[in-house]
């Protein structure tokens, strides 16, 4: 009972999320950081912490992805949020082609430096929190680690297919003792019941992932789809592998994208 209480007490005064560094919502949407009192169709969530494996991943340049990312966002220079009235021609149209769309940022999840697993804990309770609102969570990290506390909090009533683009498998069941690293996701996905099928896009070059780990993702039955094959048969075929009409769970690694186009990864792989 004693320890219930101060759970609840505890919930009433910690703060998830903060506003991100200078203030702007990324793209130019409205910062909102009251996940108690959420109304919108689409929530931005910033991620900044892995769960380090050595005392130098504690602070890394990933760390500080989600802020730079909103802070240099093509819309950063201007005063009025282009990319909700201008033309995209990547696009064909605004990016949110002129419908009612609600888009908020939802701030950075805060963090404990004393213990920092507990950046882990709000994440999920943030990301729980926006779930429930019924919004569609979009998560910057950050490492690759930050899928976890997410993908735990997805709602569990129904079946989930999970795809990853990403050069790495991030199927070790830990790395120095750490099972929820930046080399786990995957690993950590395959246990939670409601992940009907895993979908790995990009797969190539060395990482973390021994034989051992291609042995457990085959006999999990995950979907591996190299570099090579998806350029062999063409991204249409890929998705086609995907069962259509189901509820989707997407991660991207960064360092799923040929370093040409983003070189500012840990384990470049071309």
């Amino acid at each position: 009972m004693e320890s219930s209480y101060r759970d609840k007490q505890r919930n009433k005064i910690e703060k998830l999320t903060e506003t991100p560094k200078g203030g702007r919502g990324f793209l130019g949407f409205p910062v909102h950081t009251d996940l108690n009192n959420l109304d919108a169709d689409i929530a931005i969530l910033g991620v900044p912490y892995g769960l380090p494996y050595t005392p130098d991943d504690l602070s890394n340049d990933q760390s500080t992805s989600p802020d730079l990312l909103r802070e240099n966002a093509q819309d950063s220079g201007w005063s009025e949020p282009r990319t909700i009235k201008h033309f995209d021609w990547d696009l064909g149209g605004p990016l949110l082609d002129n419908r009612a769309v609600r888009v908020v940022d939802c701030g950075n999840v805060t963090a404990d430096f004393q213990n920092p697993r507990e950046h882990y804990r709000r994440a999920e309770v943030a990301a729980k929190k926006i779930f429930q609102s019924g919004a569609v969570l979009v998560s910057i990290g950050g490492d690759h680690g930050i899928p976890i506390p997410i993908m735990k909090a997805l709602p569990d009533g129904e079946p989930i297919i999970l795809i990853q683009i990403d050069a790495h498998m991030d199927w070790r069941d830990s790395v120095n003792g750490e099972k929820e690293g930046y080399s786990s996701p995957i690993r950590r996905a395959s246990e939670l019941p409601f992940i009907e099928e895993i979908y790995q896009i990009g797969l190539r070059g060395v990482g973390s992932g021994r034989e051992e780990e291609m042995k457990a993702a085959k006999e999990y039955g995950a979907n591996l789809i190299s570099a090579y094959e998806m350029h062999q048969i063409g991204m249409g075929k890929v998705l086609d592998k995907i069962p259509d009409g189901k509820r989707y769970y997407i991660t991207i690694d960064a360092d799923g994208l040929d370093p040409t186009i983003m070189p500012a990864v840990n384990a470049p792989t071309p």
